[in-house]
């Protein structure tokens, strides 16, 4: 293993860390915004909401992400919409991570005994409030773990933008290989910073959710 090779090129790993730690907080956010939207329409009275839920559902997890993201960054021209890489890679992997979360979200909130909703109804609460102050406390502390591991997947995920030309961890490894043909050390480099992100992220989420538990 040629370690003089690695130290030479350790630092432009760590800024396409820091480009793939941007684009994970870009893509969660986006996927929890597109999770509680989806949640709430799989659970909204109207059929005609829900149908357009279970469908956005069943498309972004019944296709591969990287032919989203392929879509949304070639195709999107032919229609008038023009991103830069980074851009259409954080928008179709967030809205394609929305789609899981969307049944993260709503199968914690479906858990929550139904006799609680029945007994607020009971007590004069409305539906919102009892959605609001009963049922989403007791369902955000179910939904810790589960979201964790969506969040976990979408980091690893996000080197699924490296065809497009985002200048993440895997882009980098593969862009050294073609000029030093050690794709060893390279890919091994990556991997690394890869397991150290997931690793303080996974840390941050286990605090979480004794936090949550203590409350």
């Amino acid at each position: 293993m040629d370690i003089d090779l690695i130290l030479r090129v350790y630092p432009f790993f760590i800024e396409a860390a820091w480009v793939t730690v941007q684009l994970s907080v870009l893509t969660c956010a986006l996927g929890l915004a597109c999770g509680t939207l989806g949640a709430a329409a799989r659970l909204s009275r109207l059929a005609p909401i829900r149908w357009i839920a279970a469908a956005y559902v069943s498309v972004f997890r019944g296709t591969p992400a990287l032919i989203q993201i392929f879509i949304l960054y070639f195709g999107g021209p032919q229609i008038g919409i023009n991103l830069d890489s980074f851009a259409a890679g954080t928008i179709a992997l967030g809205v394609n991570i929305g789609a899981y979360m969307t049944e993260t979200i709503r199968g914690a909130i479906i858990s929550v005994d139904r006799g609680q909703t029945e007994a607020s109804r009971t007590l004069g609460m409305s539906r919102a409030q009892t959605m609001r102050k009963v049922i989403l406390p007791q369902a955000a502390r179910m939904m810790i773990r589960p979201l964790g591991v969506n969040i976990n997947a979408l980091i690893k995920g996000t080197a699924l933008v490296a065809p497009i030309s985002v200048i993440e961890l895997t882009y980098t490894a593969q862009r050294f290989i073609g000029s030093t043909y050690k794709p060893f050390e390279m890919f091994l480099l990556a991997g690394i910073l890869y397991m150290i992100i997931i690793y303080v992220v996974g840390h941050g989420i286990k605090w979480l959710d004794r936090r949550a538990q203590i409350v």
